[in-house]
């Protein structure tokens, strides 16, 4: 995955969170922290730790603690150097 989508955050927050799929994240969730969407730090470094392998870029888990939204997380990664093969 070259490209993250804020389908693909999703989708990853969920299977880190462990939250019930049918939980709705509109386009109005890419500017709400992480916490007041209901996700606590260790939820965070899991997605982290998914994000940056998935896509294969060079972050680190510190990086993400700074970042408080999904659009945030999805500007952040999209903009990282992409690990080489």
């Amino acid at each position: 995955m070259s490209h993250l989508t804020f389908d693909d955050l999703k989708q990853i927050i969920t299977e880190c969170a462990g939250q019930d799929e049918q939980l709705p994240l509109g386009e109005d969730a890419l500017d709400t922290t992480f916490s007041d969407l209901g996700y606590d730090s260790l939820a965070v470094l899991e997605t982290a730790a998914a994000v940056t392998q998935r896509c294969a870029v060079e972050l680190a888990d510190d990086e993400f603690t700074v970042l408080s939204t999904p659009r945030e997380v999805l500007d952040r990664v999209n903009g990282a150097v992409v690990r080489p093969a």
